[in-house]
C-alpha cells in the first residue's frame, strides 16, 4: 500500500527553488495533500507500490505542490501580463489562480488514471 506523503521538502526544492522558512511549513502541509489527492483520485485502484514508478510520484506530487505556492504573491506564476504606461494601468492573469491542488490531464495520463476500460458481458447466457 502507498503512504503519503509522496515526495519530501527536499525533493520540492530539488526540483524547483529555495524555500523561506513559511513556504517549507506549508510546503510539508501541501506534499502530504497532494499525496492524498492522489490517492483519493485513484478510483479504479490503479496505483500500486510494486508497480507505480516511484519516480512518477514524487515528480507529479512536487509539481502539484509548486502551482499552488508560485500562485503566491510575492512570486506568481503569470501566463499573461499586461501592462499600460499611461495612465497607468497593469494586469496580470495567473495560472491556476484558485490556488488548488489538481492534477493535469497529463499527469492523470501518466498515473494510470485515464486509461478506459472495457467491460463487456454475456447476452447469451441463461441462469440456470
Amino acid at each position: 500500500m502507498l503512504t503519503p506523503p509522496f515526495a519530501t521538502v527536499t525533493d520540492l526544492v530539488n526540483r524547483w527553488r529555495l524555500l523561506s522558512t513559511a513556504e517549507t511549513l506549508r510546503a510539508t502541509t501541501l506534499l502530504e495533500d497532494a499525496s492524498q489527492l492522489i490517492l483519493d483520485e485513484d478510483k479504479r485502484g490503479v496505483l500500486d507500490a510494486l508497480t507505480t514508478p516511484t519516480a512518477t510520484l514524487v515528480r507529479i506530487t512536487c509539481k502539484m505542490v509548486e502551482r499552488v505556492l508560485s500562485t503566491d504573491v510575492d512570486s506568481p506564476a503569470a501566463t499573461e501580463v499586461t501592462q499600460t504606461a499611461g495612465p497607468f494601468s497593469t494586469g496580470m492573469k495567473l495560472a491556476g489562480a484558485s490556488g488548488d491542488l489538481y492534477l493535469t490531464k497529463a499527469e492523470r495520463r501518466q498515473l494510470g488514471f485515464s486509461r478506459q476500460v472495457a467491460g463487456g458481458s454475456d447476452m447469451w447466457s441463461v441462469p440456470a
